[in-house]
């Protein structure tokens, strides 16, 4: 494997496991969106790192990369709106306290 693509795929890996960490660890639910979207732009690096070393002279890996931050910034406003929700009804964002879903 070329060494030049190894200079963008090992900090894309190594933000897709510190997301995956922050996922799993994580109790407050802006925190996990957060790590949400650090797994997400790792995913949009790889397109982009993929597309340019083995298809050089396309743009489908960028196209797809721009159509997938479009779509995880709707997915963030969304999500957000939902947490404020749950934040009025129960006045707290931990997750564990929000699983019994009684308020």
């Amino acid at each position: 494997m070329d060494l030049n693509i190894l200079c963008y795929l090992i900090p894309a890996l190594i933000m897709f496991c510190c997301g995956v960490y922050g996922f799993i660890t994580r109790k407050n639910m802006i925190a996990i969106l957060i790590s949400l979207e650090l797994m997400l732009n790792a995913v949009d690096i790889n397109f982009v790192v993929f597309n340019r070393f083995l298809f050089p002279g396309s743009m489908e890996g960028m196209f797809f990369t721009l159509f997938a931050i479009a779509i995880a910034a709707a997915e963030t406003a969304l999500a957000i709106a939902i947490i404020v929700n749950i934040f009025r009804a129960a006045k707290n964002i931990d997750v564990r306290e929000i699983t019994k879903m009684k308020f």
